[in-house]
C-alpha cells in the first residue's frame, strides 16, 4: 500500500492484504500498468493504490498456464487428486471468511452480512465442485457396430475469467473452481474497482498447494487487459459476467477465434404478485430481491407487477416498508442498503431516475441522495420505487443496476405474461401466489433462466444458472458447469480384429507377399 495513504480502522487491520502486487504465473510483483485507486464507497476515501497488470503480463500468464497444465501434471491428474486441492482451498476460504468479508465490504461497500454470506458461498462452491468432480464419468455409448465407443472429456487448456465488482469472491469461485476442476489453468481479470478479494483468493490457492502457473490474477482496465486476454490465441474459453454491451463485444472477439464463451449478462427481471399471495411474504421477498446489494444485482426484481385488484394495497405496503429500510455503511450490522460501488455509478443511477421522472414517472418513495450528514461523503442512493408509467417506459426497458424499482398493474395471466416477457432480457423472475396450478403455468410461460416461486434471489451451486436473450449464453453451476470448461472427444475401439471391408481384399493381398524394402 502506498505510503501516501495513512490507513485507519478496517484499512489498518487489512493492510497486510493490500499489497501493491499482481499475481502472474505464480509470481507476486508490482504491476507495470496504470495506477488503480481503490475507494471505500461509504466514505469516498482512497484506501489503497495498485499498479495494474499489462498486456505483457497477459501473454506471460497465458503461456505459463499452457505449460503448467502439462508440466505440473494437473491435466493428467486423477479427478480425486485435483479434488483434494480444491477441497483444501474451500476449507481455507471458510477459515479466512472474516478477512474476506471485511476486505470486500471495504472494497465494495456491501454490508458485512452479505459479504460474509458471499465468502461462505465461495467456500461452498469449491467444496461442491471438488465433490462433483469425483462423480463425473466418461460414457460408453451404445455400440452401432463391432467396436466400443467412448465419449470422454478433456480440458480446454487456459480459461479467461472476467468477473464483476458486485460480488467478486462468489463470482470468482463460480468460475475458477470448475475451470480448475476440469484440468485447466485460469487467468482471472478482476474488476479494477474491486480487485482485492480476488488477489486474496490467489494467495489462498497458492498456500493450499495449487501448482504455480495454474492461476494468475491480473487486475486492470477491460479495454487493455481484458481485451488482450480474450483475444490471446492461447486462451481456449471465455467466462464473463458483466454488462450486456461488453458481453456482446467480447462474444464477437470469441467468435472470431471460434472459441466457446459463457456469458452471464444483465437483466430487467419481473417479480409478480397475484391477488392470492401472502402479502407479508411477498413484500419482504420483493424488497430483498431488488434492494439488497443496493440493487447492484443482475437478477434484481426491478419490474414489480401487481394484480390490479390488489395494486393500491400492495404498493402502499411496499412504499411503507421501503421507507423503513436502514441505509448506511456496510460495516454497521444494522445496515440493509449500503452505498453503491462508486460515486460516478451513483450519479448514473440518479440520472436514470431523473430521466424517468421527466418521462412521466412518479417517485413513490426515495428518488434521491440521503440527507443524513453522516452519509454525505458516501456513494449512497435511497431505495426508490417509481410508478405512473407502463412497461414501454425507458426505466422499464433498461437495467439500472441500483436500488430502483417500478410498479406496474396487470389484469389477468395473459396480460401479465405479455408484459413480463416484453423485454430484451431473460435472466430471472419471481412469482408470488398460493395456486400451484398457476405456478406451473406461469413459470413455464415466463422467458427466463430462473424462476423463483414465493422466494427470490436464492442461489445454489448445485443448480444450473443461465440467461436467455440479452441476459447471456451458456450455463454455469451444477455438475455440468464443470463440463462447460471441457471439450468432448469420441474414441472408437475395434473389437472384431478384422480389417475394414472397403479395402480388406487389397490389404490381404498386399500383406500376403514379401516386399523389397531397400531404397536402391
Amino acid at each position: 500500500m502506498s505510503t501516501e495513504i495513512a490507513p485507519r480502522g478496517a484499512e489498518l487491520a487489512l493492510s497486510h492484504l493490500l499489497r501493491d502486487e499482481v499475481f502472474v504465473a505464480g509470481s507476486w510483483r508490482t504491476g507495470a500498468g496504470e495506477v488503480i485507486e481503490t475507494v471505500d464507497p461509504a466514505s469516498g476515501r482512497v484506501f489503497a493504490r495498485l499498479h495494474a497488470a499489462t498486456v505483457d503480463d497477459v501473454d506471460e500468464a497465458v503461456r505459463a498456464g499452457q505449460r503448467a497444465v502439462v508440466e505440473s501434471g494437473w491435466r493428467a491428474a486423477a479427478p480425486h487428486e485435483r479434488a483434494a486441492v480444491l477441497r483444501r482451498i474451500g476449507d481455507a476460504i471458510l477459515r479466512r471468511a472474516d478477512d474476506i468479508s471485511a476486505l470486500q465490504t471495504l472494497d465494495t461497500g456491501k454490508t458485512v452480512g452479505e459479504t460474509t454470506a458471499l465468502a461462505r458461498s465461495a467456500a461452498g462452491t469449491f467444496l461442491y465442485v471438488a465433490s462433483a468432480l469425483e462423480t463425473l464419468e466418461d460414457q460408453v455409448t451404445p455400440s452401432r457396430g463391432p467396436w466400443m465407443t467412448i465419449a470422454t472429456w478433456e480440458p480446454v487448456g487456459v480459461v479467461a475469467s472476467i468477473t464483476p465488482w458486485n460480488s467478486p469472491i462468489a463470482s470468482d469461485a463460480q468460475k475458477i473452481a470448475p475451470a480448475l476442476a476440469a484440468g485447466n489453468a485460469v487467468v482471472a481479470k478482476p474488476p479494477a474497482w474491486a480487485p482485492w478479494v480476488t488477489l486474496l483468493l490467489a494467495r489462498i490457492a497458492e498456500e493450499e498447494g495449487l501448482p504455480a502457473g495454474l492461476l494468475s490474477v491480473l487486475p486492470g482496465p477491460g479495454r487493455t487487459v481484458g481485451e488482450a486476454l480474450v483475444a490471446h490465441p492461447g486462451v481456449g474459453k471465455l467466462t464473463f459476467t458483466g454488462g450486456t454491451s461488453t458481453g456482446r463485444h467480447l462474444a464477437h472477439v470469441a467468435a472470431d477465434k471460434l472459441m466457446p464463451a459463457t456469458l452471464e449478462l444483465g437483466g430487467k427481471s419481473p417479480t409478480i404478485v397475484f391477488e392470492d399471495a401472502d402479502l407479508t411474504q411477498a413484500v419482504a421477498g420483493i424488497l430483498y430481491g431488488v434492494f439488497s446489494s443496493s440493487g447492484q444485482s443482475c437478477i434484481a426484481g426491478s419490474r414489480i407487477f401487481v394484480q390490479r385488484t390488489i395494486f393500491d394495497d400492495v404498493v402502499a405496503r411496499l412504499v411503507d416498508a421501503t421507507r423503513r429500510l436502514r441505509v448506511g455503511p456496510g460495516t454497521d450490522p444494522r445496515t440493509q442498503v449500503g452505498p453503491l460501488i462508486t460515486h460516478s455509478h451513483r450519479d448514473q443511477v440518479a440520472a436514470m431516475v431523473d430521466a424517468a421522472v421527466a418521462e412521466g414517472a412518479q417517485v413513490l418513495v426515495g428518488g434521491g441522495i440521503p440527507l443524513d450528514p453522516a452519509l454525505a461523503d458516501g456513494a449512497y442512493y435511497l431505495p426508490t420505487i417509481l410508478g405512473g408509467v407502463d412497461n414501454s417506459a425507458t426505466i422499464c426497458r433498461e437495467e439500472v443496476f441500483g436500488p430502483v424499482a417500478v410498479v406496474l398493474p396487470f389484469d389477468g395471466e395473459d396480460d401479465l405474461i405479455a408484459q413480463a416477457n416484453d423485454s430484451d432480457y431473460g435472466l430471472a423472475s419471481g412469482i408470488w401466489t398460493a395456486d400451484y396450478r398457476r405456478i406451473h403455468r406461469v413459470a413455464r410461460a415466463l422467458v427466463a433462466g430462473t424462476v423463483y416461486v414465493n422466494t427470490y434471489k436464492q442461489f445454489s451451486i448445485s443448480t444450473p444458472f443461465a440467461g436467455v436473450r440479452d441476459s447471456g449464453v451458456g450455463v454455469e453451476k451444477g455438475r455440468e458447469g464443470i463440463r462447460s470448461y471441457m471439450r468432448q472427444k469420441s474414441v472408437y475401439i475395434d473389437l472384431s480384429g478384422e480389417p475394414l471391408p472397403w479395402a480388406a481384399e487389397e490389404a490381404r493381398a498386399a500383406c500376403a507377399q514379401p516386399h523389397d524394402h531397400s531404397t536402391a
